[in-house]
């Protein structure tokens, strides 16, 4: 199933204030700009599509850019179809009001799950194509020649000896009637999609011209910093200010949400400095009691409750088991991982009795739009998000916490822009936190090692209880089944086994849970994959042999690419071994090959993964191998050093010497295999994760004769026979 973000607490479409008709080229970002953005207004062809009179096209992306590369994929479905010079595009967000006042033209602003492209091809596609037809159109009249006779090439238009370009047209063009249907083209026709362009965004990066929030500034602006309850659903009681008041460049320092202090100050070393010296009492009452441990113990009971949401069933798998010639069990656990974006939370805001705007990176500017609504008390018709690019995000910035914040001190200093900005020990102590969860497997295998009956019990946190409990369905959350799911486009399970019980204890401690990138493909995919090794071993049978045999055509398919390409089964150099998996996520079908080796001491050196991803389409081949790489590190990270933990109910890691990510010496080599198969449309930044950490586990059982149950890897002793 496809699971939507939420716009925020309250549906404010039904209080926005629509003001439709007559736009023109204008979306900016104001003080961010000015020159150009006070350029000459030019008429827009429709939503997507601004042509310049020096031919120049300006493509509007809704959905964000951090880093995966939407941003460029979209622009290159609606040049495509546009049939302009992609050497003459550039691109510019419009704003979640601009939506809204147009009754939702852009459709969906969230970016996550990895559904930028795959949700909104169609009606990209399609905004490229119509503005296509008017400029024919406006051309062919110019001419007195009937539009069909017309072509058009890297936006020129031509008719016999006449040529035209986009540019001389794209006034009268503006004011032609759109066509109410278009013809797409077939892909295998493509010229600019499903190519490996290079990205719109990476001159700007690397030049340093990219602005990010933490790099926004505007006339007037203070800077703000903030300190919530270190255990999270805790209150605070009372501050004294008095030392931090006679700071220097200290403005204000006051409380907000009934659980945080603020600092305003001229700097954020000011702001951040006076915050220190403040003295707070908090309220945390019982959750003050929690420890790891007792986190731990909940979710071991939920192993054997009587009780549990059943998420995937067939047949009988309890009677096959207990009549299976042979029974294999196992508990995994997966823990609480951290987000660990490059650019920790911020966003600047500015109020008046009659305005709210926000400047900011986010996931979903809607909610964001949401969120400044809500704090401001300003109806949705007079408040404003503009969008910048991301430094990271993995789903963090999905939520809108800290626009919430920086509205509510904003509020406070009714026409001072107040940037706030998180410090890395708060957004590493008050992030949504991938989920924890455990899993109890067991399995029946018959007398000539078939694979019988199978049962999976999860025990562990939901998210949707955590930040969306409207969505949970007669209390069960089915996210919590991605990549377990019976059936679906989205996550469904791969294997075809005729006893089958999957369900769900829900255990939610205080922690709050989140969508990490990849969300709960990833945990579920150690548990199933590691266990087919489990199973393969207990059978005694090659684990590639084995999936084989209960595999769909799709998924089978996908990881017999990818041992196909690594070799698998074939010689590998001497204390070099093989782990495979596959999972699908996110629409589309993934396997890896991971080769690893183990040194006596335990020193564990991951040689190369090679992964193969089916898609479905391909909108640019560069860019899916980046994010595979990327996905890796994201992925790999988390197996070897993700671990957040909790004592005294405060999240222990509070910066990144607490809390490790991988470093380059420690990166694989990737080996990507696109093997689309042009039938539908599936993400690539998140689905590949998944495969990374079981197929590096299931190596390293082959390495050591040892099975690592419970990651990440680094709180595990690798010797042989230790």
């Amino acid at each position: 199933m496809t699971i939507q973000t939420s716009l925020g607490r309250r549906n404010f479409l039904v209080s926005t204030a629509a003001v439709a008709g007559g736009f023109s080229l204008g979306f900016h970002v104001p003080f961010l700009d000015e020159g150009e953005a006070n350029a000459q207004a030019v008429k827009e062809l429709n939503a997507w599509v601004v042509i310049h009179p020096d031919d120049k096209v300006v493509i509007r992306i809704a959905r964000s850019e951090m880093g995966q590369g939407t941003l460029t994929g979209l622009c290159q479905l609606v040049a495509e179809e546009l049939e302009c010079d992609w050497n003459k595009v550039t691109w510019e967000y419009p704003t979640p009001g601009e939506n809204l006042a147009r009754n939702r033209v852009w459709k969906n602003f969230s970016t996550g799950g990895s559904r930028g492209i795959r949700e909104s091809n169609q009606y990209v596609r399609e905004g490229g194509a119509m503005a296509r037809e008017m400029l024919i159109a406006a051309a062919a009249a110019q001419w007195k020649v009937p539009a069909s006779e017309c072509s058009v090439d890297k936006g020129v238009i031509t008719h016999k000896d006449k040529k035209l370009t986009y540019g001389a047209v794209a006034a009268a063009a503006a004011q032609v009637e759109p066509p109410k249907e278009v013809k797409l083209k077939d892909p295998k026709d493509w010229k600019i999609a499903g190519k490996p362009l290079k990205r719109l965004d990476t001159v700007d990066k690397v030049t340093g011209k990219q602005i990010y929030g933490m790099d926004y500034t505007m006339p007037g602006m203070l800077v703000a910093t903030v300190r919530a309850c270190p255990v999270i659903g805790g209150k605070l009681k009372s501050f004294d200010a008095a030392k931090a008041e006679k700071m220097p460049g200290v403005k204000k320092i006051l409380a907000i949400d009934g659980n945080a202090v603020v600092v305003v100050a001229d700097t954020y070393w000011h702001a951040q400095s006076a915050l220190a010296a403040v003295t707070s009492e908090w309220d945390v009452g019982e959750l003050g009691k929690v420890q790891q441990s007792t986190i731990d113990a909940m979710l071991k009971e939920g192993l054997d409750a009587n009780e549990a949401f059943v998420g995937n069933k067939a047949g009988d798998a309890k009677a096959a088991i207990a009549g299976a010639a042979k029974k294999v069990e196992a508990t995994y656990s997966f823990p609480y991982q951290h987000h660990v974006t490059m650019e920790p939370m911020n966003a600047t805001a500015r109020y008046t009795a009659d305005r709210c705007e926000v400047w900011c990176g986010t996931q979903n500017g809607e909610a964001a739009l949401a969120a400044a609504s809500e704090a401001s008390g300003l109806p949705i018709g007079k408040c404003e998000v503009y969008k910048l690019l991301l430094g990271g995000g993995f789903g963090r910035r999905g939520r809108s916490d800290y626009v919430r914040q920086a509205v509510l001190v904003a509020k406070e200093m009714p026409g001072t822009p107040i940037k706030l900005i998180w410090s890395r020990e708060e957004d590493m102590t008050h992030c949504q936190y991938h989920p924890i969860t455990m899993a109890k497997l067991t399995g029946g295998l018959d007398a000539q090692g078939n694979l019988v009956g199978l049962q999976i019990r999860i025990s562990g946190q939901s998210i949707l209880a955590s930040l969306l409990p409207q969505n949970l369905v007669n209390g069960m959350d089915p996210v919590a089944f991605q990549g377990l799911m019976q059936t679906g486009v989205e996550a469904a399970y791969g294997y075809d086994i005729p006893n089958l019980m999957i369900d769900h204890a829900m255990r939610n401690p205080h922690i709050t849970a989140g969508f990490w990138r990849g969300v709960n493909v990833n945990q579920n995919a150690v548990y199933m994959e590691c266990f087919m090794d489990e199973l393969a071993a207990a059978a005694g049978q090659d684990p590639l042999a084995f999936r084989l045999k209960y595999l769909k055509p799709k998924w089978a398919a996908v990881l017999k690419a990818a041992c196909d390409k690594a070799g698998y089964g074939k010689p590998l150099p001497e204390g070099h071994f093989h782990g495979i998996s596959q999972v699908m996520g996110y629409g589309s079908y993934v396997a890896g090959v991971a080769e690893v080796s183990v040194s006596p001491d335990g020193t564990l050196k991951i040689h190369k993964i090679t992964a193969a991803t089916n898609p479905g389409h391909v909108v640019n081949p560069a860019q899916i191998e980046r994010q595979v790489a990327g996905s890796f590190v994201y992925g790999l990270s988390a197996a070897l050093y993700g671990e957040i933990t909790v004592k005294d109910g405060v999240v222990e890691q509070t910066n990144f010497d607490s809390y490790n990510v991988m470093r380059i010496d420690e990166m694989p080599q990737v080996e990507t295999v696109l093997v689309p198969t042009h039938d539908f449309w599936g993400g690539v930044g998140e689905p590949t994760i998944a495969v990374a950490a079981p197929a590096v586990l299931n190596a390293i059982a082959k390495a050591t004769g040892k099975r690592v149950r419970n990651l990440p890897l680094m709180n595990q002793d690798l010797k042989k026979g230790a």
